[in-house]
């Protein structure tokens, strides 16, 4: 078993955009189980490549069925908006208010290189736009008003003087 460490806010790979996975080889599918130990053991809903330092166009999500993979994702289409709470491993113990799509479809390829779409709402959906942001250097701070991101700040700070305290 194999667990890398989450980046988190404040390591710029968070903020590089990925690459384009070029080949679907066995090495990729040492990575994609890489981060599957690793989204678990963080107890996480999704992870992108991104979030372990590794730039390239993957991700991870986990809603209950089982982890799969999405590689060379795009979204396709959006309908409808919804503003929900979201926190995010790169940036323990915060949750914002992010806008995001009620409803999105999504392509890609799966772990054997075979095409995929996938239509996705709710929680689903979500965590679709929220792996999608960071294979793009984005995380949760960009997408909340500065009000919510304001608040973050200090939520960060005074956990950073919590730990230094303890």
């Amino acid at each position: 078993m194999v667990i890398l460490p989450v980046r988190r806010f404040g390591d710029p790979v968070l903020r590089e955009k990925s690459q384009q996975v070029k080949e679907v080889d066995e090495q990729l599918k040492e990575l994609i189980k890489t981060m599957e130990e690793t989204m678990h053991e963080a107890s996480g809903v999704g992870l992108a490549a991104t979030q372990i330092g590794i730039l390239k166009k993957v991700f991870i999500f986990d809603v209950g069925d089982g982890a799969k993979a999405i590689i060379n994702p795009q979204i396709v289409s959006r309908e409808g908006t919804v503003e929900e709470e979201e926190g995010c491993i790169s940036v323990p113990g915060v949750r914002v208010k992010v806008k995001r799509a009620e409803k999105v479809k999504i392509r890609g390829q799966n772990p054997e290189g075979n095409p995929l779409e996938i239509e996705a709402e709710g929680l689903l959906a979500r965590i679709f736009q929220h792996e999608m942001d960071h294979l793009e250097g984005k995380l949760i701070l960009d997408r909340c008003g500065r009000g919510e991101r304001r608040r973050a700040f200090n939520q960060m700070e005074e956990m950073a003087l919590g730990e230094e305290e303890g």
